[in-house]
């Protein structure tokens, strides 16, 4: 029986979601965003559930999506209708985790980037080692960050979200921290008991407060957060059929510089 690409586990009201492609830094694939999100799915109808962690096996949390994959669907005839429900797939992980009544916490070790950085985005509290990165490399791979974009505005704001977008500069955890993509940093060795205790200080909360804190919060910060994930779901599926796309993914995985065209639309 093959081993399970995201695994699940409950132990006394926490549900461990794990991303376990490590030989891959958990690349995601399509098959894994639809297994993350029948697992989220699945959480939120248990009401013993009380908190959600989500964790990656291996040095890395993910290093995006499987650009593998992409590559194979560039080449498909029905590469148009693939990307749309690729897209929608990805949208369904982050919206899923982002809008699950419990809270979420992301526990990031190695690197997170790009899609894997949108799934840490959607959680509520993300604790990290000292050592990760993250990035949102997708304009150097001529795409867009559409669908992590509102989430990363809601967090950190325009300013920061225009410079980590645009620049798609690799940061490190202390200026995560500083941002706000991150709120806990650890040294490696601690980043599990740090995690636990952190798991814990949630548990003491009341389930109904904390499930109403959450509403509120969500309420207050992202209202209109659903219909700019519609846009943004558009964008990003087209932004993947275009030259741009084509080139930069095969500029990547070739480990050469792209042959950007010195034209753009108006």
């Amino acid at each position: 029986m093959p081993t399970s690409l995201v695994q699940c586990e409950v132990v006394q009201g926490v549900a461990t979601v794990t991303l376990n492609r490590p030989d891959k830094r958990n690349a995601l694939t399509r098959e894994m965003l639809a297994d993350l999100v029948q697992h989220v799915r699945e959480i939120a109808t248990r009401p013993e559930i009380r908190c959600l962690v989500l964790r990656a096996r291996g040095s890395w949390f993910c290093a995006g999506m499987d650009l593998g994959q992409m590559q194979e669907t560039a080449a498909r005839p029905d590469a148009q209708q693939i990307w749309k429900a690729d897209t929608q797939i990805y949208r369904q992980a982050v919206q899923s985790l982002f809008e699950l009544s419990i809270p979420t916490i992301a526990v990031v070790a190695g690197g997170a980037m790009a899609g894997g950085l949108g799934i840490v985005l959607a959680c509520d509290v993300v604790i990290a080692s000292r050592d990760a990165v993250f990035a949102l490399p997708e304009p150097k791979r001529g795409i867009t960050a559409a669908v992590v974009t509102p989430l990363l505005l809601a967090r950190v704001g325009l300013g920061a979200a225009s410079y980590l977008l645009l620049s798609g500069e690799s940061f490190e955890a202390t200026q995560a921290l500083q941002a706000g993509v991150c709120h806990l940093l650890t040294d490696a060795e601690q980043l599990e008991s740090r995690a636990s205790r952190l798991v814990e200080a949630v548990l003491s909360g009341a389930p109904q407060a904390l499930a109403v804190t959450k509403r509120l919060l969500h309420e207050c910060a992202t209202g209109a957060l659903a219909a700019q994930w519609d846009q943004a779901e558009q964008v990003s599926a087209e932004a993947r059929q275009t030259a741009e796309a084509r080139e930069g993914l095969a500029a990547f995985l070739e480990k050469r510089p792209p042959n950007w065209q010195r034209t753009r639309e108006p």
